[in-house]
């Protein structure tokens, strides 16, 4: 068991902290070290990456998918202790689990955390969407808490602080991403290195062409419904180019607010791991109205960008629509990366995979985790054969 050496310190596990995600919550918490203390690190693939932070950080645990293979510098340790990864969100020494983690693969791994009673900070999109009723009523059961990491989910999670009623309407903003200007004619010859040049945000390479195709925006919706227990029809998506504008929230009387910052993600990371305090960080960036004078806003085009239309269409009709969306969604960018497909084959997998779906209304979690499989090979299957 770790002791805290100071009282009000928050021991915190890093699941996929070798990530986007998970090298700036580390960038966060090397800011904060009387507040926050890492106690675990977990990562999926990047050993040499997970070595250099453990050797950094020196945590009590770490995680690893790969540890009992031979060949890699993590068998070296003998402390820290090394975890599988659902026990290490459960231990008893961590205050707070920051799932960094992408795909559905980290849901074992976020109700391992929630059935413990832990403060889950989550960064992860799939797990909700996929499987948001077990979560949501889990984390009531067990009397967990979940922060979300999101910039645009923690800007509904402020704008809702302090509120007694509840929203007449959620507004999601979106960057619109590097084609928000392209002809549609022009989408088809979009290479991998166009879609991940976004113009706003550093993020991993899956969640900046899900954030290129707007599909990205579409779970996005689908995390809002679970996370504030308000309809998909009631929340909506908004182009702002300029990222400043984070997301909105419209109450009964008319009246909305909403959240304002530079775009970096650290900043959303630190109000989910310091939450309810706002500490400060002299290496966050400061806001400036100088410096944006112009903010702008304009409706999403869902025929140049028909994976907002299908995540919005799979949001309504729920059951395991949404897992299916997210498996087929996760094989045709990995295909689109890897230059077998072209970007425009994305929505038009993830399409079929749906229309040839037989839908569980109301999925137990073994059969999301049936219907993640099957979407996954039938991604495969429909890319293999037609594209």
């Amino acid at each position: 068991m770790v002791v805290k050496e100071k009282t009000g310190v928050k021991n915190v596990a890093v699941l996929g902290s070798t990530g986007s995600i998970g090298r700036q919550t580390l960038d966060v918490i090397r800011q904060l070290p009387e507040y926050l203390n890492v106690v675990g690190l977990a990562a999926g693939s990047n050993h040499s990456a997970l070595f250099s932070q453990i050797q950094e950080f020196r945590p009590e645990y770490f995680s690893y998918a790969g540890y009992e293979s031979a060949g890699h510098s993590l068998k070296s340790f003998t402390r820290p202790k090394y975890l599988p990864l659902e026990e290490l969100a459960a231990h008893p020494a961590v205050d707070i689990v920051v799932i960094a983690t992408s795909s559905t693969a980290a849901l074992d791994a976020v109700l391992a955390a929630v059935k413990a009673g832990k403060t889950v900070a989550l960064a992860n999109k799939e797990s909700l969407v996929s499987a948001g009723e077990i979560i949501t009523a889990a984390v009531k059961k067990y009397k967990a808490r979940l922060h979300p990491i999101d910039s645009e989910h923690s800007a509904i999670w402020q704008c809702l602080n302090g509120e007694k009623q509840p929203p007449r309407r959620i507004i999601l903003t979106a960057s619109g991403g590097p084609f928000l200007n392209y002809f549609t004619e022009r989408m088809a010859d979009i290479t991998p290195a166009m879609a991940l040049a976004h113009p706003s945000w550093k993020m991993g390479q899956k969640v900046t062409v899900d954030s290129a195709t707007l599909m990205n925006k579409g779970l996005e919706i689908m995390e809002a419904r679970w996370l504030f227990n308000v309809p998909v029809t009631d929340i909506r998506a908004l182009i702002h180019p300029q990222s400043i504008l984070h997301s909105m929230v419209e109450f009964p009387d008319g009246a909305v607010k909403a959240q304002l910052s530079p775009p970096d993600m650290r900043l959303p990371i630190q109000y989910a791991l310091t939450y309810p305090d706002r500490l400060s960080n002299d290496t966050l960036p400061s806001f400036d109205w100088a410096d944006f004078a112009n903010l702008t806003f304009t409706q999403p085009d869902i025929v140049k960008f028909p994976c907002l239309r299908l995540a919005i269409e799979a949001g309504r009709k729920g059951g395991t629509y949404p897992v299916v969306l997210c498996a087929a969604d996760e094989v045709a960018v990995s295909l689109f990366l890897k230059e077998r497909i072209r970007f425009t084959d994305i929505p038009a997998i993830v399409e079929k995979v749906l229309s040839q779906h037989d839908v569980v209304s109301k999925p137990s979690l073994e059969a999301i985790k049936a219907a993640d499989k099957w979407a996954h090979d039938a991604a495969l299957d429909i890319s293999g054969a037609s594209f």
